[in-house]
This record gives C-alpha cells, structure tokens and sequence, in this order.
C-alpha cells in the first residue's frame, strides 16, 4: 500500500493517528466528566451540551487563521509542532480539577488545533500534485483518514481504564502523551517534507495581516461580544431572552459573521480563472455544514444514549475479560434509590426550577423492574466512552473496502467525480438517523433500554457517509483552491465544520426538551435530507467547474 504514495504519508499517517488518539480520547470523555456530580463539574445536559458544542465549534475555527500563519510566515511544518505541543499541554491541564484551568486548558486545545489541523491536511495534498501521484490523491487521503480513525478507536479503550482505574485526570494526561508522541513522529519524518513545506509568503493582491487583525479578527471579537450581551425577546420558552438558545451560542454565531464575510470576498476579489473553483468550494462548505451538525452528536446526544438507553450489561466471559482489563465498571443496584428517580431521565424540576441529579448511577431507571437483579447485587457495565469507538472501528473496517470500490471503478473509467462521492455521503447519512428512530420505538420512547447494535447499525451506516465526504472534502480543497490560498481554503473547510459543530451543540442541548426522542432524531434527518438536496442541485456546476479544473 505504502509504496504508490510518497514517502512522507507513513509518517503524517502516524502523526495524525496520535493526534487524533489524544484529540478523541479527551472528546470521549468530555461531556461525562462535566456531567460528572462527584469528580466533575455537576452540569447538566444541557450546560455540558452547549460547553462541548462551543468547544469543538472553536476547535474548529482556528484552522482559518491557523492556515493562513502557515501559508504566509510560518510554513506547514513548524506551525504543525507548534500546534501539537499546545495540544499536548492543554490536555495535560485538563487533568487539573478547577474550572478555570479547564477553560485555559481549552484553549490550549483550541490554538492548537488551528496550528495543526489544517496545515498536516494541507502539507499532504502537496505531495499529490506531482504527476506521479496526482491520480491517488483521493486514495491518499482515504489512508490518511484511516490513520485518524486508528487513534480515535484505540483512544477510548485507554481512556475508559484509566477512568476506572485512576480517574478522570489520568485518562486528560493520556491524550496529552498520545499527543507529544504525534509530534515526535512528524519530526521523524522532517527530511521527506523538503521542497513541500515552503511558505508561500503574501502574494500579489494578498490582504495584508494587519488589515485581517484590524478587518477579520478584531471584528469577530467585537461581533462576539456583541452576541454575548445582546438580547432577544424573553418568552415562556427562552427566559433568559437568549437570540439562538444560550450566551455561548449568541456569542459564536455572531463571530462568524465576519470571517463568513472574509470567505465571500475571497470569492468577489478573486482573478477570473478562480472565481469558479473559490465558488464551488464555499457551495461545498455551506452545505456539509448541515453533516458534521448531525455527525459531531456522537460526542454529545448519542453518548447520551449509549449511556441511559442502551443495556450496557455484561455478564460471562465478556465480563471477566471487560473487568480485567478495567473496561467495565462495577454498579451495585439499589431499589429504593432507582424507584425515586424512575419518572426522570436526566433533570428533576421542583416548582418550575431544574434541579441536577444525584451522584448515583441511574442506568437501572428504564430497565423493566421484572429485569432487574437483586437488592444489593453487583451488575457491570461497559464503559459508556467505549461507545466512540464504534465509528472509527467501522472507518477502519470499510476504508480498505471504499478504498478497493473506487479504484475498482477508476479501472473501469466510472469513478464518481469527488462532489458526486459527498452528495451521495450525504443521503448515505441521512439513512443513518432512521436507525435511530426505529431504536426508539423499540425502547418505547427510553421506557426500556434496547440493545448496543442498534448504535452499531446506525454507526456502520453514517460512516460510509462519512468516508463518501470528509476525506473527499480535504481532497477537493486541495484540489481547487488557487495555490498561494490552499491553506486559507483548507480552513474554510474547517470553518464550516466548526459552525456545523457548534449547530451539533445546539441541537443536542435540546435533548431533554423533546418528550418523544423520534422528533429529535426527525429534525436530525430532515437537516440532512436538506442538504442532500442542495448538494444534488449543485451537481452539475460543480462537476463542470472540476472538468474545467482538468481533474475529477
């Protein structure tokens, strides 16, 4: 496999498998640690959804400046381990129990990933342009995604015994040594990157960096700020007169504003040869938003589920083998406790006000009481975390096959062209959530708990969604975008997968306000249906404009 591709690919596969190692191990855990009463921060459902959509939404906004820096001062390479020792230290920090370290610990993260992200995507793609591999540029990124996919799998196996067996701080340190790992890998590498990671400087008809500061940044702060005070009109549904659902939110959204602006005028301000590529590019952004809006619940709503809804008991020879190597944990069932909280799923609310739950493992609430065991008896569960690593074990399951189907089909002269592959992903996806939807009829609404395969299903069908449009994505920005902007457009794509992230966040802090969990996952699927439309609808121009590109 490795001798059709540049010499470079083992090593950026490696690096990014560590970094997606540290990265997925800490998102994992994230939202059961601050839901977490007794070693956590007691939050509830939706504080801990809103936190973690406005964490990964930001994780994901960086990449915009990030890319640039690399493209114009910095080149691929230094802004690459620049990224991942940030990385490395925020996750370290968030070992620390205090609410303050994690927010500096956050941002750590987010910085660094700005720096990383999109310049390791980027410093790949370039290795694709000479003739010799241009044609397995999508077969490239597939195995690079796979890499991604290897460290998201193991990660949550590592993070769920050291949960178990140390606490939540060790399981933070982990993903930060995962992540000093990555780095020592890329560096490895260092003299397969000559004559590939050279800083293309600030070309002719460049916006200054100043004129960014002054015209994109100080203005998104401002937009920001501005989000953050400003208020709506209070109502029996949104007291707090919040504009799109929370502080965080109003503060994000407003943000964007002026970067989404900057990305437009890239598109207006381009020479003539480019305006079409920059076009079909921003169309593509605009509607995978709507993707990783549905996609990034795994982190979020669907670990809800994996956590209250699904039967995580094992017993036999699953169990001796879980419990030995701390990947179970031991819950002892109480009746009088469960019977309390038998009419509540999440939030117990006390004269109109919300009241967080107790430190008590709830699991049994919705297990029928002629199921239940016995008083004072021990039943174990199986770590709620190792339900992320579902996805990535399928990516590595299906990516050889993907990877075999498509050179199958460019053999044969019938590839799909790279925006035929996402509009496709994106019904793919859509299908996905009707698994869900039948899980909750078969639970009868969280009544009963149904079985993990139900996730599994729903996991095995969105990631070949997934594999049909996110590496194809990378691979169409590198694609298209003018040279002296690729790092730029690389953090477009990034940006859209930040507002579709922070979009995640919302929809999964609206859990608890749905009664009947069919509508949620409804929504979920009339966003994607949406999307795949307008993806449909767009397809005609944008395979011209990539025919026009000379490429497919």
């Amino acid at each position: 496999m490795w001798n059709k591709h540049p010499k470079a690919l083992p090593y950026l596969f490696l690096s990014e498998m560590w970094e997606r190692f540290g990265y997925y191990l800490m998102i994992g855990i994230f939202t059961l640690y601050l839901k977490d009463v007794e070693a956590g921060f007691a939050m509830t459902e939706k504080e801990a959804a809103d936190l973690y959509g406005t964490f990964i939404a930001l994780v994901f906004l960086t990449p915009f400046i990030g890319g640039l820096v690399a493209d114009r001062y910095l080149g691929y390479k230094n802004a690459i381990v620049i990224g991942g020792i940030l990385m490395g230290i925020g996750y370290l920090m968030m070992g620390v129990h205090n609410i303050t370290v994690l927010y500096i610990a956050m941002t750590f993260v987010i910085v660094g990933n700005g720096f990383f992200k999109p310049n390791i995507s980027t410093l790949l793609g370039n290795f694709y342009s000479n003739e010799e591999f241009k044609d397995k540029k999508d077969e490239g990124y597939n195995i690079f995604y796979m890499g991604i996919n290897v460290g998201a799998f193991i990660c949550n196996f590592f993070g769920a015994a050291l949960q178990i067996l140390l606490g939540w701080q060790y399981a933070f340190m982990a993903a930060g040594v995962g992540m000093f790992i990555g780095v020592v890998v890329f560096l490895l590498g260092t003299k397969h990157y000559k004559g590939y990671d050279h800083k293309k400087g600030t070309q002719e008809n460049d916006m200054p960096f100043y004129k960014i500061v002054l015209f994109i940044l100080l203005p998104s702060v401002v937009f920001g700020v501005i989000g953050w005070f400003l208020k709506g009109v209070a109502s029996e549904a949104n007291p707090n007169s919040y504009i799109f659902g929370s502080d965080s939110t109003d503060a994000f959204i407003f943000a964007c504003i002026p970067v989404i602006f900057f990305y437009a005028s890239l598109y207006f301000k381009a020479k003539a040869h480019e305006k079409r590529p920059i076009g079909a590019l921003l169309a593509i952004f605009a509607v995978v938003i709507l993707f990783w809006a549905v996609f990034k619940l795994n982190g979020s709503a669907l670990t809800t589920w994996a956590d209250r809804y699904t039967d995580r008991a094992i017993t036999g020879t699953t169990q001796t083998v879980f419990s030995g190597l701390k990947l179970a944990k031991e819950v002892e069932f109480k009746k009088d406790t469960v019977e309390l909280y038998d009419a509540s799923f999440r939030l117990q609310k006390e004269n109109g006000v919300v009241k967080k739950e107790v430190n008590y493992p709830l699991y049994f609430r919705n297990v029928a009481k002629d199921k239940r065991p016995a008083e004072g008896s021990k039943v174990y569960l199986w770590a709620t975390n190792l339900s992320q690593s579902i996805n990535p074990g399928w990516v590595i399951i299906l990516t050889p096959l993907m990877v075999a189907f498509f050179t199958y089909l460019r053999s044969r002269k019938k590839e799909p062209s790279t925006p035929t592959k996402i509009a496709f992903g994106l019904l793919i996806s859509a299908l996905s959530v009707l698994v869900m939807v039948a899980a909750v009829k078969m639970g009868g609404n969280g009544i009963e708990k149904v079985s993990v395969w139900w996730l599994v299903a729903n996991y095995g069908i969105i990631t070949i969604g997934e594999l049909f449009l996110s590496p194809m994505g990378l691979s169409v920005v590198s694609k298209l975008s003018p040279t002296n902007i690729t790092s730029l457009m690389m953090g477009g794509w990034f940006l859209s997968t930040s507002i579709g992230n922070k979009l995640s966040g919302v929809l999964a802090s609206l859990w608890d306000t749905y009664e009947d969990k069919t509508d949620f996952f409804w929504i979920n699927f009339s966003l994607l249906m949406f999307a795949t439309l307008m993806m449909f609808a767009l397809l005609k121009k944008l395979n011209a404009v990539m025919k026009e590109s000379g490429i497919n």
